[in-house]
């Protein structure tokens, strides 16, 4: 294994999940999601995969050099394949600055702001009135 200072770190997030990504050099372009290989965590969810290896495409030969262990808190499977998209980004810009241009252009850097809206009190749900009863 290579020493520490070597590898690359970057986070992303999505909803209420956050992603950690590790690159580490002199690899074959594996990517692993919480100690599993991608293709078993996301099974059955092509377009989630998909979109989790969308910034590797991009970044084309160089980024194929390095395996990626990515570690996802929280949410749900679409929250934490866009934390992981994100958060592979920001590395792959972190190693290189020619490929913010490309991440920026496919928006793969833009953190998508848009979360559950809390429950307010007096209210079945966050924006559900109760119905209202004249008599």
């Amino acid at each position: 294994m290579t020493p520490k200072h070597d590898q690359i770190w970057a986070t992303g997030r999505r909803k209420t999940s956050v992603a950690q990504v590790r690159l580490i050099p002199d690899g074959a372009g594996k990517v692993t999601v919480n100690a599993t290989p991608a293709e078993a965590y996301f099974r059955g969810q092509e377009r989630r995969l998909r979109d989790v290896l969308a910034p590797i495409g991009v970044a084309a030969e160089e980024a194929k050099k390095y395996d990626y262990a990515v570690k996802i808190v929280g949410g749900g499977l679409t929250g934490q394949a866009d934390a992981a998209r994100h958060a592979i980004a920001r590395a792959l810009v972190k190693l290189d600055e020619k490929n913010k241009k490309a991440m920026r252009a496919n928006g793969f850097l833009t953190r998508d702001p848009r979360m559950v809206e809390r429950k307010k009190s007096g209210q079945p749900k966050a924006r559900k009135r109760f119905q209202y009863s004249k008599r």
